[in-house]
């Protein structure tokens, strides 16, 4: 009788073992099918995101068709940090912006849009721009010619190169068409608190804090843009981000 036992106990088992077999199986490949997706959600929410460049308002420092990957953390976790803009309404390990940081922040008339621009106002300041000279505070923003550059797809027209030093000290190369165009004459702009004034370094071709993109919310900016790892047109193309 206690042979029997034994051996029905025996059957019982091998019977569950070869019922759950199947659906374990499964959950064992589909737990190590996510687990490469998961990792992937993990880097791209919290440490870098790609980015593809699909205009040259940034020229020279980003140009068209550049795959820029962006610092997901140099600014602490936000709302805008995580898949359908579901992060939590405080600034996690907030750590703000600066003057003359290249962005990505969310396009304030239109969250699912993202940009990237320069850093130019803080707070406080004023902004303006006069017969193509950037004043911050009425103190004109020194700027060095450096030569010229070719227009990104015209191989006729020129666009002249300077270094542009930011107050703080901080240098970066613009392209400017002339000093008379569009965006080369505005009226003071006062940068108000918890926001930011951006431009990009393609001046005279850059939609901007000059025209519909206004003042940009602290809350809006949620990556810094870190390194250029490639170009669809020039797969060698790759440096860090100034």
């Amino acid at each position: 009788m206690l042979s029997k036992l034994k051996n029905i106990r025996a059957a019982s088992t091998f019977a569950i073992i070869i019922l759950l077999t199947p659906p374990l199986f499964v959950t064992g490949l589909a737990a190590v099918a996510a687990a490469p997706m998961f990792l992937a959600v993990i880097i791209r929410t919290f440490i870098v995101q790609p980015f593809h460049i699909p205009a040259n308002s940034m020229f020279p420092t980003l140009q068209n068709g550049d795959l820029l990957l962006a610092n997901k953390f140099a600014y602490g976790y936000k709302r805008f940090s995580y898949f359908f803009n579901s992060g939590p309404e405080i600034n996690l390990f907030d750590n703000a912006p600066k003057r003359g940081e290249v962005v990505i922040f969310r396009f304030p008339p239109d969250p699912s849009i993202n940009y990237v621009k320069r850093i130019i106002g803080e707070a406080g300041d004023r902004i303006r721009v006069t017969a193509g000279r950037l004043y911050i505070n009425d103190v004109i923003v020194p700027r060095e010619r450096q030569g010229t550059t070719p227009i990104p797809g015209n191989t006729e027209g020129y666009l002249i190169e300077y270094l542009e030093t930011l107050p703080g000290g901080k240098t970066h190369v613009i392209v400017e068409f002339s000093d008379d165009e569009r965006g080369d004459n505005t009226r003071e702009f006062l940068v108000p608190a918890g926001h930011y004034f951006m431009m990009g370094d393609n001046r005279d071709n850059s939609a901007d804090s000059r025209f519909d993109v206004g003042f940009v919310p602290e809350e809006n900016i949620y990556a810094k843009a870190s390194f250029v790892l490639t170009n669809e047109t020039a797969p060698d193309r790759r440096n860090w981000v100034n």
